[in-house]
């Protein structure tokens, strides 16, 4: 993609910019990028010394996700309220035959289970039961908020922890792949959808478990990732700018 921007004094206007978030980021790491990265542009070729420069992202992406983060930047941190209400759309990687407590890699495996009688139809049928509004129960492991403490705070120290459901929607529920034990599937969803819970509920669907192995955040309302920034990308359009 390229950077559509004139001049640096643009970002302190308002600018929306979709990227492309590394693997083991967290999108905090991904907003304190691109807002030293603009300051400092903005010092290097201005007399301007901004002392708050806003910067914010629509929608959290685990660290051990990658794919598309909204970064706004300016007066267009007002828009993201409404970016964030946008549908989401994701391609996830799921083993199936073993589950973990947060749900993905980041804890070592919890339970094993047999795999042998899931077939590609089974998935496929089970697939279909998740499209719909439901009640989702966020993962322990999450950035959830619970009496002021992140509810992977309570997890990691071992305390326990009852999350009350939310209402999401899933639109969309496709199988990509078919590769035991891993599948991956296309999931196209509304706001508050946790991808690592719905991969532990297809491996109980399947009466085996699951848990999420990789996830792509692939668009964001009309926002796709073959739109979106690097921050290597990024990096040298301030430097051209």
């Amino acid at each position: 993609m390229k950077l559509d921007i004139k001049n640096i004094e643009d970002f302190q206007i308002g600018v929306i910019l979709p990227i492309n978030k590394p693997y083991k980021w967290t999108s905090f790491d991904v907003v304190k990028k691109v807002k030293n990265q603009i300051v400092k542009k903005i010092r290097q070729t201005t007399d301007i010394r901004p002392k708050s420069f806003k910067v914010g992202h629509a929608g959290t992406l685990d660290p051990l996700a990658e794919g598309l983060v909204i970064v706004c930047t300016g007066k267009a941190t007002k828009k993201i309220s409404e970016l964030m209400a946008g549908e989401k759309e994701y391609e996830a990687t799921i083993e199936l035959g073993k589950t973990t407590p947060s749900y993905d890699l980041e804890t070592d495996y919890d339970q094993t289970f047999t795999i042998n009688h899931i077939s590609e139809k089974d998935v496929k049928e089970v697939l279909k039961t998740f499209i719909g509004e439901q009640d989702q129960i966020p993962p322990v492991y999450s950035a959830k908020n619970v009496n002021g403490r992140r509810a992977y705070d309570y997890a990691r120290k071992g305390e326990k922890l009852e999350l009350k459901s939310n209402k999401i929607t899933i639109t969309e529920i496709e199988l990509l792949e078919y590769n035991m034990p891993n599948i991956t599937i296309k999931v196209v969803c509304g706001k508050g959808t946790y991808i690592r819970t719905l991969a532990h509920d297809i491996g109980i669907r399947l009466n085996s478990g699951g848990h999420l192995v990789k996830l792509i955040r692939t668009r964001i309302g009309g926002y796709k990732i073959d739109s979106s920034l690097t921050i290597e990308e990024l990096d040298q359009a301030l430097i051209n700018l």
